[in-house]
């Protein structure tokens, strides 16, 4: 099985590629300097990174907001609705939730009241084991719960920015206790899930996220 994982900088993805080779998936890098096309791949991971460009949702760039990454933009969008039309699985993590959702036409809060909480960070934590920093809660008509099961959740947090305005044709999937968006998902789609934690990082220490990667794998599998 082989999956698309976009990125910008190899430093960031190799983390992503640890997980997706601990359920056997095949991942193959996809960036604004290496682009392609989701031709022969099974489906595709959207990861992390700098802030969406808020002109995407229709807004001007707050002065939290980084940079905007126009290449990369574009090049997830395209991939994203390659993706879809295909019903290929998707996954997206962090920015690539906030990407999923703009994309349907959603928006974004630029700078979350409780950043802090949500913006922690653990740059010598081992690879896969970083520990959680709240909690979220899975409502169980979802197929997020169908998949790591209902109900609270740890999760590790990494993040300033969140969804705000919800894209069309998206259910909200899991609640931080703050009150933040912390997944999204596509229901009429075999598995088209964003999470706005980075259960790459838990995968050899959360049940839950290790299920999130297996459920994903299993679903490659299944369109295989």
């Amino acid at each position: 099985m082989k999956v698309g994982v976009s990125y910008r900088f190899e430093s960031k993805v190799v983390r992503y590629e640890f997980a997706l080779r601990q359920v056997g998936i095949d991942p193959v890098r996809i960036s604004p300097d290496t682009p392609r096309a989701l031709d022969s791949l099974d489906g595709l991971v959207l990861t992390g990174g700098t802030d969406i460009n808020p002109a995407k949702y229709g807004q001007a760039r707050e002065p939290q907001t980084e940079d905007p990454d126009d290449p990369r933009d574009e090049l997830e969008i395209q991939l994203l609705q390659q993706a879809l039309d295909k019903d290929l699985p998707i996954l997206a993590i962090c920015r690539g939730m906030q990407l999923f959702n703009v994309a349907h036409g959603g928006t974004l809060v630029q700078h979350l009241p409780s950043a802090d909480l949500h913006s922690q960070k653990l740059p010598n934590a081992e690879p896969g084991k970083h520990s959680p920093h709240h909690e979220v809660r899975v409502p169980s008509s979802t197929h997020l719960a169908a998949i790591v099961g209902s109900g609270t959740h740890a999760v590790n947090s990494r993040h300033h920015q969140a969804v705000d305005r919800v894209g069309d044709g998206l259910v909200v999937s899991a609640i931080s206790s703050d009150g933040v968006i912390e997944a999204v998902e596509r229901p009429d789609k075999p598995f088209a899930i964003a999470v706005q934690w980075h259960p790459e990082d838990c995968i050899l220490a959360s049940e839950a996220d290790r299920r999130l990667f297996e459920g994903f794998a299993a679903q490659l599998a299944a369109v295989d």
